[in-house]
C-alpha cells in the first residue's frame, strides 16, 4: 500500500472521523480507523460499535491496499504537519505504516484489515433532503430527546419523509418537540419514518 495525500484534504476527513472513534473502548481496534485505497481515491471508516463514519478524498494510489491505524495518533501527526504539504505513506514489510512529509518522517504501528468489524452494507437512497433543513431540524428537537441510555427508543428523534412534507419529533417522556415543514419530496410515494440516534 503507497499512496501520496495534501495534508490539508486528509486533516479535514481524519477529523471527522475524530467525533466517532471510542477514547476508552473495550475493543482496542475501534480506536483505528480504516485506510483503503480505491483507484485515485483514500477512503477511511472509523466506528464505535453504533455510529460507523465513512469519508474519504482524492489520492495519488501508487499501489493498493487497506489497513487500520491508531486514529488519533495518526490525527496528532497530521495536524502538526504544515499546511497544503504532501504526505506520502507507505506500508513496510515489518507490519508499520511509513508516513513521509518534507523533512518529516513517522512510523505508526498499523494492524491488518482483518480484524476490524464488518461495516454493514448502506441501504439504497430512497430521498434527498436538503442538509440545512435537516440541521434545523435537529437543532429545535434536541432538547427534548432524553439522555437515559435504557431508553433507546426516546433517545433520538423520529423523521417522517411524506411526498409533500418533512417532520421530526422528539420526546423524553415530559417534553415533547415537533417541527415540520411543506416541501416536495421526490421519490417517496407513501410515508417513511426512521428514528435518528442523538449520539
Amino acid at each position: 500500500m503507497k499512496f501520496t495525500v495534501t495534508r490539508n484534504s486528509l486533516l479535514s476527513e481524519l477529523n471527522l472521523a475524530q467525533g466517532v472513534i471510542e477514547k476508552k473502548s473495550t475493543t482496542p481496534i475501534l480506536s483505528n480507523i480504516l485506510i483503503e485505497t480505491a483507484g485515485d481515491h483514500l477512503d477511511i471508516t472509523a466506528s464505535d460499535g453504533d455510529i460507523t463514519i465513512c469519508c474519504g478524498c482524492f489520492a495519488a494510489v501508487a499501489e493498493q491496499g487497506a489497513i487500520t491505524i491508531a486514529a488519533r495518533r495518526l490525527f496528532d501527526i497530521v495536524r502538526l504537519l504544515p499546511e497544503n504539504s504532501e504526505i506520502e505513506m507507505s506500508m513496510l514489510e515489518n507490519g508499520w505504516m511509513e508516513l513521509r512529509s518534507g523533512n518529516s518522517h513517522f512510523k505508526i504501528v498499523a494492524v491488518p484489515k482483518d480484524d476490524y468489524p464488518v461495516i454493514p452494507e448502506t441501504a439504497p437512497t430512497i430521498a434527498a433532503i436538503p442538509g440545512s433543513i435537516l440541521e434545523r431540524m435537529i437543532h429545535r428537537t434536541m432538547f427534548a430527546i432524553t439522555q437515559e441510555e435504557s431508553r433507546y427508543s426516546l433517545n433520538g428523534s423520529q423523521l417522517v419523509l411524506q411526498p409533500d412534507a418533512i417532520q421530526m419529533a422528539a420526546t423524553d417522556g415530559h417534553r415533547l418537540a415537533l417541527v415540520g415543514k411543506s416541501m416536495e419530496i421526490s421519490g417517496i410515494d407513501g410515508e417513511v419514518r426512521a428514528l435518528i440516534h442523538s449520539a
